[in-house]
């Protein structure tokens, strides 16, 4: 359709499937109504609108899968600050679709029939087997248009809005009769993919069906399958296993002054679990160490470890102290089952003539719950903290 505007000459060209009742010149904003005679008479003209729309009437979209054209843009508010765009936009099918901007968020939606009647304003809705909540009910002022529509853009419309994020059931009222929108948020990248443009108005605040960054349900879903496989997989590698010692012995320091001693070869067997290596020598007001290397007969591959064992103690300035143990404990983590020996290397104080032995136990345990509830703890709080944040990010959509 071709209409010269008869305020400022500008010609719009468009192939619009719809029988045009109203019309906006986007150069001017001189709005056009068809009157009886099928003559298009002038109604009004519209304040150059400074609104951020950077879509313009003619421009092409891609929307599933389908080219759609902006045939008509309007230009809404219900109060001196909340301003929102709506594109009418239609495919050569003569489909329409329709996408909301408000803030840099965008909404898009397609009419369908819906039966029932929200005048009332009732809390909820259902549609789609999704219960959607009431977010607001306006009677929004209409600021600009421009385009072609079959409509009269200037009725006096109440416009009331139900959420389920990311998804919207929006209700236009005009007397008696109800028209329904349904409509999803839509991600900032994917309008500019359809609309194979960088230029989009900028982002300011939440968007009223904007999603949460992360599904909050599904996440614990998932954190639960990842702690309940861990749990079965921790059973089923070590149901058949216990603890199993691998060198209980007295070492004497005067032996293994020129030597290291060897331990008899073991074998273990199972899933990875720490070696939990026990010391004590009676140590007084002195010191012992212990050097150890874990060795795999089949890699060679060795791993080494140290633990000092002090004690000492004394009377100072009328009071008694203590620091230090004659015990120790100290692990060698993830040990892989394999054939292995250890190698020790005892060391004492050379003025330390009471203590002559060190004791080593070394006990390849059972693998410890530890680190699972040490996941299970990070899953918690990880899920908490989402949580949380999720529910201060629907405080501000609905303090909006």
């Amino acid at each position: 359709m071709d209409f010269p505007c008869f305020h400022c000459n500008t010609e719009t060209k468009l192939d619009v499937k719809i029988d045009v009742s109203f019309f906006a010149c986007p150069s001017c904003g001189t709005l056009y109504s068809k009157n009886y005679n099928n003559d298009f008479k002038f109604k009004e003209r519209f304040k150059k609108e400074i609104y951020n729309n950077v879509f313009s009437i003619g421009q092409k979209a891609d929307f599933k899968n389908e080219i759609y054209t902006i045939i008509g843009i309007l230009i809404k508010r219900f109060d001196s600050v909340t301003r929102w765009a709506e594109y009418v936009l239609q495919n050569d099918k003569g489909e329409f679709l329709y996408l909301s901007e408000s803030s840099g968020n965008f909404i898009l939606l397609e009419q369908i029939e819906f039966e029932k009647k929200v005048g009332n304003h009732p809390l909820t809705v259902d549609y789609l087997d999704k219960t959607f909540d009431r977010y607001d009910y306006t009677y929004p002022k209409l600021d600009y248009a421009s385009g072609y529509f079959d409509y009269n853009v200037l009725n006096k419309i109440e416009l009331i809005e139900y959420i389920n994020p990311p998804y919207i059931l929006s209700f236009e009222k005009f007397g008696q009769e109800q028209t329904t929108f349904y409509g999803e948020h839509i991600s900032r990248n994917d309008v500019k993919r359809a609309f194979k443009t960088s230029a989009i108005p900028s982002k300011s605040e939440i968007g009223m069906v904007q999603p949460f960054y992360i599904n909050v349900k599904n996440l614990a879903i998932i954190f639960c399958s990842v702690a309940i496989l861990i749990l079965l997989s921790h059973w089923f590698l070590n149901k058949d296993r216990s603890s199993q010692e691998v060198l209980n012995t007295s070492i004497p320091f005067e032996n293994f002054t020129a030597k290291d001693f060897v331990s008899p070869s073991f074998e273990l067997k199972g899933s990875s679990a720490p070696l939990q290596i026990s010391l004590y020598s009676n140590v007084d007001n002195s010191w012992a160490n212990v050097q150890v290397a874990l060795i795999n007969e089949k890699t060679n591959e060795e791993v080494y470890a140290s633990k000092d064992i002090e004690y000492y103690h004394g009377y100072t300035d009328g009071e008694s102290w203590k620091e230090g143990s004659t015990s120790e404990d100290f692990n060698i983590c993830g040990v892989a089952p394999g054939k292995y020996h250890l190698t020790i290397t005892p060391l004492k104080a050379q003025e330390d003539l009471s203590n002559s032995t060190i004791d080593i136990t070394a006990t390849w345990n059972k693998p410890s719950l530890r680190n699972f509830f040490m996941t299970l703890l990070f899953m918690a709080v990880f899920l908490a903290v989402v949580y949380f944040m999720s529910r201060n990010f629907e405080e501000k959509r609905w303090n909006q």
